[in-house]
């Protein structure tokens, strides 16, 4: 039997539903009255005689048929209805303070965000702040509610855990010294997504736990047959696994490296064979291998090109020479255009490729074609002030249903630059995603293909597209594709640039920066492509800017 709290609950849940789905008002608010009624109630609806529960102030003949069903079956058929077409992700957001019903509502219908990890990255591209009844303080309000509620889950971007897990390491280094100690694992490798934070330390699991009781930021969870079990106070699970002074070297190597890897390695002896003592740089000395970077070792391929002398030389951020893909105060930006242009000179690139939102994108500010015009005077303003750095004159063009830009060929002709890229309809099949990012890859302007998938991570899949159709079809028109660098994008994937290197497709690591502080993603975006054996000349964002300029105007040509 339901009791009243769970009752109220309910109610309460459709009400707010009603008012999400711009149902009649009148009767969400007749919900809305129930639930507080029947919480406040004396006795017990399930102890009350059913003919008497409809006589009850504030509860008419349509709530009252609805506790009955409730205290019946244990079940809310009207509310099973309405939970049914609501996306998972429009619930969550009911429980991020400061967001009621008719501003979930604004968010769903005029910005399409579904999810909890959509709405962080449109409050981070101040997209809110565009919506009616919107702005700043409402936008950081629900921004820290949202990072809030995400640091009591199980899985975390990279970005969200590097700093801790690196200033863990040093705290322990400095605990255990003179032992070794390492980070390993999926941290080390620089995976997209951590679950865990693992690390390895040359001491018993006894000195370990008795040592590590005094680090208050630290909460023993268990202990396991290989490896110790603790958690954070960001909720970040951290496992360690004990070692001795002897076999360090080999538990660092095998602890880094993922199973294909390590099953590669063991076909030719494997850590047997491995002498005491050795250290994990002399396992590679050993074995007849040039060392392999940790970000490396996903795969069976990359050994072989070990053994042949063949390893790539990863690129570095260092190797970006501009900024690619940032966005001003003309669309969604929280900076001027002067001052992403100043900030990015500070900081040591060469140049800035401006890409503001097209006009399609109403949500972000879009630029219309007269904004565009003005745009553009102000670009030869500040490149006659800030010479010899660059303004590039570019855009982000939203790729349409149909797979046409968002402007007219005589406009996309005045820009150095067009990144297309699709932002609206993303619910597709992989038959319409295809069909419009091909068409928009042939379209003659176009010179990047921007975030391929539109995926969100740890908050979106993205559409479906067939990677190798869509690479092959760039290099055939000579389109680069993106690695985008906000840690919540990195899309294209790294595991499909082999593919793309292969066939001599261009990346750009770019950081879709809508503020100066963006700038920093670059780090992510490297770290990504660095996992997918990419080298600096294999980036267009690493070409210094009379490379690029000499490159754009081929490409116009």
């Amino acid at each position: 039997m339901l009791d009243n709290y769970t009752i109220a609950d309910n109610f309460s849940l459709l009400s707010k539903l009603m008012d999400i789905h711009g149902e009649n008002s009148f009767k969400a608010k007749s919900y809305a009255t129930a639930a507080f009624t029947v919480e406040k109630l004396p006795v017990q609806l399930q102890d009350t005689p059913a003919e008497e529960i409809s006589k009850i102030k504030g509860i008419g003949d349509s709530t009252g048929k609805g506790i009955q069903e409730m205290l019946q079956s244990g079940k809310f058929t009207q509310l099973e209805t309405y939970i049914e077409k609501t996306p998972p992700g429009i619930l969550e957001m009911l429980q991020i303070k400061g967001l009621g019903p008719k501003k979930i509502a604004t968010i769903w219908k005029e910005l399409e965000v579904e999810s909890l990890g959509e709405l962080l990255y449109a409050c981070n591209e101040n997209r809110l702040m565009l919506l009616k009844g919107f702005g700043q303080k409402t936008q950081d309000s629900v921004k820290q509610s949202i990072e809030f509620y995400f640091s009591n889950r199980d899985r975390f971007l990279y970005a969200e855990v590097e700093t801790a897990a690196t200033s863990l390491e040093k705290e322990l280094q400095q605990l255990f010294a003179p032992a070794e100690v390492s980070l390993t694992g999926h941290i080390r490798r620089n995976e997209v997504i951590i679950d865990e934070v693992e690390l390895v330390i040359a001491a018993t699991a006894a000195d370990i736990q008795q040592k590590l009781a005094a680090v208050t930021s630290l909460a023993f969870v268990e202990e396991t047959p290989s490896a110790l079990l603790w958690q954070n106070e960001q909720k970040v699970k951290i496992k360690i696994y004990p070692a001795t002074a002897d076999n360090f070297g080999k538990t660092l190597f095998s602890t880094t490296a993922d199973a294909d890897f390590l099953e590669h390695f063991s076909e030719n002896g494997g850590l047997a064979s491995l002498p005491a003592g050795i250290s994990e740089t002399a396992i590679f000395q050993y074995t007849g291998m040039d060392y392999i970077e940790p970000c490396l070792r996903n795969s069976s391929k990359v050994i072989d090109l070990a053994r042949n002398q063949q390893l790539p030389d990863l690129i570095r951020p260092s190797d970006i020479k501009g900024i690619i893909h940032a966005h001003s105060t003309w669309s969604d930006g929280q900076h001027t255009l002067e001052e992403m242009a100043l900030a990015a000179k500070e900081q040591g690139f060469e140049y800035l490729v401006i890409s503001d939102h097209s006009r399609s994108a109403f949500y972000a500010n879009g630029l219309s074609i007269e904004r565009i015009q003005a745009q553009h005077a102000e670009i030869d303003e500040l490149n006659k002030k800030l010479a010899p750095f660059r303004i590039f004159k570019s855009v982000e063009a939203d790729i349409l249903n149909d797979g046409s830009l968002d402007y007219p060929d005589e406009v996309l002709a005045t820009f150095d630059m067009v990144i297309a890229s699709v932002h609206s309809n993303l619910k597709m099949s992989e038959e319409k995603a295809m069909t419009r990012l091909l068409k928009a890859i042939e379209n003659p302007y176009t010179t990047i293909l921007g975030h391929m998938t539109g995926r969100l991570l740890l908050s979106r899949n993205g559409y479906p597209v067939n990677h190798q159709q869509i690479i092959d079809a760039c290099a055939a028109n000579n389109v680069v594709v993106e690695l985008n660098a906000h840690p919540r994008r990195l899309d294209i994937d790294w595991q499909w640039i082999p593919y793309a290197t292969e066939k001599k497709v261009l990346l750009s690591i770019d950081p879709d920066s809508h503020s100066t502080a963006g700038y920093k993603d670059i780090h992510y975006g490297t770290l990504a492509a660095r996992k997918g054996g990419l080298t600096a000349t294999q980036n267009l964002s690493s070409f210094g800017i009379a490379e690029l300029d000499a490159y754009l105007k081929i490409k116009r040509k």
